[in-house]
């Protein structure tokens, strides 16, 4: 029988999922351009094969739930940078920043990686849990006034989305960066105080 390392079963249960998962990320970050399989996760979690079964019934099901784990980080990451900040202009640019900062750590190639290969079902709830990430966005425009703050929200991920793909074919985060909320910045200086 194997040995628990934890106090309780629940809780070594579920260090050995967040094992697993860790190890399938780090695959697929040293790695982008495959899925691992069942049997490489394992080994870099340090488990047999059949203990992944215990946690995963398959692959789908493994890359599934990392990408339900990434989004939240993702998540958690933007929004306290965008609440640290003391009013919402200055977290609108917190949240530009905040992205591209992420993109530049690997974390949006892992999440793209993610979404196309793992089934169409799945490719939905990305899309669902990529329009969560805006929430907060959506917040801090509104609170400047914006009439239409889910439309701004998306041209401001437009920028983003146009930066992530400038890092990750390799531009300087700083450069890059400063161009993107150079693009923002002017909007919310033109907002009327409301």
């Amino acid at each position: 029988m194997p040995r628990i390392r934890a106090a309780t079963l629940a809780e070594h249960r579920e260090a050995q999922r967040r094992a697993l998962l860790d190890a399938a990320r780090a695959i697929l970050m040293a790695d982008p351009s495959r899925p691992p399989t069942l049997t490489e996760v394992a080994a870099r979690a340090g488990l047999a094969r059949p203990s992944v079964y215990q946690y995963f019934a398959s692959r789908d099901q493994l890359l599934a739930e990392l990408l339900a784990d990434t989004f939240p980080q993702w998540a958690r990451r933007v929004s306290a940078a965008m609440a640290a900040t003391p009013d919402p202009a200055a977290a609108v640019l917190a949240y530009v920043r905040a992205n591209l900062d992420l993109v530049a750590g690997g974390e949006h190639a892992l999440a793209r990686v993610l979404a196309a290969i793992i089934d169409d079902d799945i490719a939905a709830y990305s899309r669902e849990l990529h329009e969560g990430l805006r929430a907060p966005l959506i917040t801090a425009l509104r609170a400047l006034g914006t009439d239409d703050p889910a439309t701004v929200a998306a041209l401001i991920d437009g920028i983003v989305h146009a930066a992530s793909r400038l890092l990750e074919s390799g531009a300087d985060l700083e450069r890059t960066a400063t161009a993107a909320t150079e693009l923002v910045g002017p909007y919310l200086s033109a907002l009327p105080t409301r």
